[in-house]
């Protein structure tokens, strides 16, 4: 019950971040890049008071365990965890590239391209370093590009191609920052730190979004602290509490929602249309995924 409450929460709050931008930025409430600017300084602010808390409960709670040496080693390496500049670089190039592309696509559009090119660039990094797949997931890969490729054919609906390029740059970015992550050992303190280091860049988005200043309204202000701060934030923590209490297979099965619930809140709150297009492109990309997941192979380890 639990694992599913933090997981439901963590999800909505995934899908919300594509939502806030898109409302902040549809009516021209801010730039995208005072937007992204604002998007870092709230949500480092928010993961550095919540590593203050982390840091403080590990310090008081040491002496209270039973296996006091290892909980100190345990405690050490997770405080030392520090995130890097190239996975900071990352993140900014995500984020930025993330506004930008909702300057011009629905939010369910953005979503599903996102979290498709993440995907892919994932499972391409593994292919690159010699990942065995089997046949049904290659078919399962084959059949996720062709969704992509139905959702992109020239229609009435067809997304926009500048947003889909940024919006593919974000999903590529965010897709390295994924599997650098990989090997942290506390992901909260690595994306709190990351966050932290973006903070160099918000000058430079500040200097380029100065010519916006006189367009931004505190409608835009207000909904880019939220992304940063709750949607960002507090969605990233609440993942990395609910990411143990889920298997592999399952942690990456229930992100398949996302695209999804970001949909569903674009037709709710700004009154999107959910097309045909949309609808098939959705089936076939997230339903490919899935079935390339299940039949992820697990790699014993050798003794």
């Amino acid at each position: 019950m639990k694992a599913a409450l933090y997981t439901m929460t963590a999800l909505i709050a995934f899908a919300a971040n594509s939502l806030l931008c898109r409302m902040a930025l549809v009516d021209g409430a801010i730039d995208a890049w005072n937007f992204t600017a604002i998007r870092l300084l709230s949500g480092a602010a928010c993961l550095g008071l919540i590593m203050t808390l982390q840091a403080h409960y590990l310090k008081r709670n040491r002496l209270k365990r039973t296996d006091l040496k290892y909980t100190e080693n345990l405690d050490c390496t997770v405080l030392k965890d520090k995130g890097d500049w190239l996975s900071t670089i990352s993140l900014v190039i995500y984020a930025l590239c993330f506004s930008v592309a909702y300057q011009a696509l629905d939010t369910g559009t953005g979503a599903l391209i996102l979290f498709a090119v993440v995907q892919l660039t994932m499972i391409g990094w593994g292919i690159y370093n010699k990942e065995k797949l089997n046949r049904v997931q290659w078919l399962a890969l084959l059949i996720a590009f062709i969704g992509f490729m139905y959702l992109m054919l020239p229609s009435a609906t067809t997304p926009s191609l500048s947003g889909a390029l940024m919006m593919a740059i974000s999903g590529v970015a965010w897709g390295v920052y994924s599997i650098r992550g990989k090997t942290c050992v506390s992901p909260l303190r690595t994306t709190g730190f990351n966050f932290l280091r973006s903070l160099v860049a918000v000058p430079i988005l500040a200097l380029v979004g100065m010519s916006y200043l006189t367009d931004i309204s505190m409608k835009g202000v207000i909904l880019g602290a939220a992304s940063g701060a709750i949607a960002s934030g507090i969605g990233y923590s609440i993942w990395y509490v609910a990411m143990p209490l889920l298997k592999t297979t399952e942690s990456a099965v229930v992100q398949l929602c996302v695209p999804i619930l970001a949909a569903i809140m674009g037709v709710v709150f700004l009154s999107e249309q959910l097309t045909l297009e949309f609808v098939i492109a959705s089936l076939v990309i997230l339903g490919a995924v899935l079935v390339f997941v299940l039949n992820k192979k697990q790699v014993k380890a050798r003794v």
